[in-house]
């Protein structure tokens, strides 16, 4: 879904042959593999094993490392080169810690990835639009209401104007530029779309509050009026990206 983000940020700085790209929350490897498929040589990182394993598999089809690659669990040490050249590009396009995450910890990683980078490496972080923008916030108001039923639901937002500023500076970077992508959630039923929608991660915590039953009946709720004549669930979202140096 997020396709379109990777793709205009790529655009914007001419990734390519050259570009040596540390990807934090890569996740299944996606955007890493589409900067590849441009000339990159990637890394990444990712708390997830599992998501780790798909990263893997689309990267690493054969089971040997392109040149350059490099895939590992937990922070960009994992897989800094301590005798190559350093990263001159960082990027974390996860955009779900604002939707429950912790900013302090994402700031930290972002400066442990930075001492990996070239000076004046750009950074790309990404978040949510604004929120009457994104039709994915009503399920994602779901997930924390059921997470934390303390928490008003008319408090809980996506991203806010400021969020990824604010993140650079935590992590003493230098805000450089910025830019908004649509990018649309679609789904061939609704079944499809809840499966996409557990799949992010968003709800796990709210199926440890209460139980997959109700989180599936509750998000089928919140995605009913995006369900179009056809079958197909429909939800236009709009992405912001910021662009920092180290």
């Amino acid at each position: 879904m997020l396709v379109p983000l990777y793709e205009a940020v790529y655009e914007r700085l001419e990734v390519g042959a050259g570009t040596r790209l540390l990807s934090l929350g890569c996740g299944s490897g996606l955007a890493l593999l589409m900067a590849a498929a441009r000339g990159a040589t990637v890394s990444g990182v990712d708390s997830d094993e599992r998501r780790l394993a798909l990263a893997r598999e689309r990267l690493t089809p054969d089971g040997t490392p392109e040149d350059g690659t490099r895939l590992g669990r937990g922070g960009p040490e994992a897989v800094a080169a301590t005798d190559g050249p350093a990263f001159n590009l960082i990027t974390a396009f996860d955009p779900l810690y604002c939707a429950g995450g912790s900013a302090r910890g994402m700031a930290e990683a972002l400066a442990r990835a930075a001492d990996c980078a070239e000076h004046g490496a750009p950074v790309v972080l990404a978040g949510w639009g604004p929120q009457e923008r994104c039709a994915a916030s009503g399920a994602l108001r779901v997930a924390a209401r059921l997470a934390d039923p303390m928490c008003a639901p008319a408090r809980w937002r996506p991203s806010g104007r400021d969020d990824l500023e604010d993140l650079a500076y935590h992590a003493g970077l230098r805000p450089d530029g910025s830019g908004r992508v649509s990018c649309p959630y679609g789904y061939a039923d609704m079944a499809s779309a809840v499966r996409g929608m557990l799949s992010t991660g968003a709800f796990d915590a709210a199926a440890r509050a209460t139980d997959e039953e109700q989180v599936t009946k509750e998000l089928t709720e919140a995605l009913h009026p995006y369900l179009r004549r056809d079958g197909t669930v429909w939800m236009p979202n709009v992405f912001r990206y910021l662009i920092a140096r180290v």
